[in-house]
């Protein structure tokens, strides 16, 4: 009987010289994760800015970056500073007409990239200010958003410059948000006096 627990202190033993060494500090030892040091807490605020759309911020948090990343996110970080270049020189373009751009900020809404398609078609209005366009796009995107009134205004602004968004906010899913508000379902339907 006495062979079972010279078994059980042994393996006891063994699984205890297994364990990982600690620093004096109280860190492990193994340093093959470095999933949760400040390097990689930047890296995930990084990506995050870059998947928001945000590249320049983006861009200044991978160089910053760069300089000190352990080696197991350097290379990913020349590659997203590499991506935010494209989609910045993207950004540069000048468009040919206000449609185009408009297209483009569209484009962005689509690809998730609120904030972005936001500024698009802020800038349309800023040199188009009766562009119904952009305000008809402004009012998606306040609906995809949940913001109620500013898409109840944006959507009025762009039926007053022209009427036949209305129709078209008819048959538009993506004010499928709205429906069910009365103010929405009043802007859509006037009552004709």
């Amino acid at each position: 009987m006495h062979a079972p627990g010279k078994a059980m202190k042994q393996e006891d033993r063994a699984a205890a010289s297994r364990k990982k060494t600690t620093t004096p500090a109280g860190k492990s030892g193994d340093h093959s994760a470095p999933a949760t040091g400040p390097a990689f807490q930047h890296y995930q605020g990084a990506v995050q800015l870059l998947q928001q759309g945000r590249y320049e911020k983006a861009l200044e948090a991978f160089e910053k970056l760069l300089s000190s990343a352990p080696p197991e996110i350097k290379e990913r970080c020349q590659m997203y500073i590499n991506t935010c270049q494209r989609q910045l020189e993207k950004h540069n373009l000048a468009f040919s007409t206000p449609e185009e751009h408009y297209d483009y900020a569209v484009s962005q809404l689509n690809a998730g990239y609120f904030e972005e398609a936001r500024d698009q078609f802020n800038s349309i209005l800023d040199s188009h200010p009766k562009a119904d366009y952009a305000f008809y796009g402004l009012a998606l995107l306040d609906s995809i958003m949940g913001r109620t009134q500013d898409c109840l205004g944006n959507l009025a602004q762009a039926i007053e410059l022209n009427p036949k968004n209305r129709l078209q906010a008819r048959a538009d899913n993506d004010f499928q948000s709205m429906v069910d508000d009365p103010r929405f379902t009043e802007l859509l339907y006037p009552e004709n006096p």
